[in-house]
């Protein structure tokens, strides 16, 4: 019997991680995959040694490290660690999905910045400003369920805020006034739509459900599809979980890719189990 291992980070106290494994390696045996669902610390990286691996591993963490191990061994990875790496980093999926000519908001990657130096008195903030104006946002690189994403109202609190980045990757970027509090998340599997929802928030500028969030079925329109579907294949994720904000005149911008998204809320949502499609998908890729 075919064997997989489905891998989430056991560090994390909150059961939306287990949650997830369980759904997808539930999926697997329900497709007659003998399924584990398995904490990334469980796994030995014995580089000395040899180890019992199974045939395929889903990686629902972020643990990049154990992927590259996993598929060192021979053992096929989805997504592949270096798609859910590229992904991770807000900085380096911005400079990818506008290198293929993505519409997504106006984005200024930050320099590096050593913890102990500033460059406060460079002129640089100040043309960052003149460029996006304010209100703009600030995302750290790396960051889920819209945390560590910041909306910078005025001058005080950007000079603050990029101060306290210090050593940290960032980016700025234009704050989509026509978007606010709401989105798109569309679940993406190997390069067909399988599940979407609308989310949105009356308190936050931010729609994520984890921050108190609402969501609702909606039907996307041809634009949207197209460029969520563009977004997925330019960071090469066979899984993905698309967030598209709305533009000016409802045009889809793309915020970002998640490489690890979770899909018990759109589950509930709209009834698909996207978990199905994932390992329906990963069989017919061994074949």
């Amino acid at each position: 019997m075919t064997t997989c291992w489905v891998i989430y980070n056991g560090s994390l106290i909150s059961d939306k991680f287990a949650d997830q494994a369980r759904l997808v390696a539930d999926a697997a045996q329900r497709a007659g995959v003998e399924a584990k669902a398995v904490k990334n610390y469980e796994v030995l990286m014995d580089l000395s040694a040899e180890a019992v691996l199974p045939d395929f591993a889903v990686l629902l963490d972020k643990d990049i490290l154990l992927g590259h191990f996993l598929q060192s061994r021979g053992v096929p990875v989805y997504n592949d660690p270096a798609v859910i790496g590229l992904c991770d980093n807000k900085a380096t999926q911005y400079i990818r999905l506008a290198e293929v000519g993505l519409p997504m908001p106006k984005t200024i990657v930050a320099p590096k910045v050593y913890p102990n130096f500033s460059i406060l008195e460079s002129g640089y903030f100040e043309r960052v400003i003149a460029e996006l104006g304010l209100p703009m946002v600030i995302k750290e690189g790396h960051g889920s369920f819209g945390m560590k994403v910041y909306l910078i109202e005025n001058e005080t609190e950007f000079y603050e805020k990029v101060e306290s980045l210090r050593g940290v990757d960032f980016v700025f970027q234009e704050f989509i006034a026509s978007s606010r509090g709401r989105d798109i998340r569309v679940n993406i599997v190997g390069g067909k739509i399988v599940a979407a929802m609308q989310r949105h928030s009356e308190t936050d500028f931010r729609a994520n459900i984890t921050n108190g969030g609402q969501a609702s079925l909606i039907d996307l329109s041809e634009a949207q599809e197209t460029v969520a579907l563009q977004a997925a294949e330019a960071v090469g994720a066979e899984f993905a979980g698309v967030d598209l904000l709305f533009g000016e005149n409802g045009l889809p911008l793309v915020c970002e890719v998640n490489a690890a998204a979770h899909i018990r809320n759109i589950l509930e949502v709209t009834g698909i189990n996207v978990a199905d499609a994932m390992i329906a998908y990963i069989l017919e890729d061994l074949k």
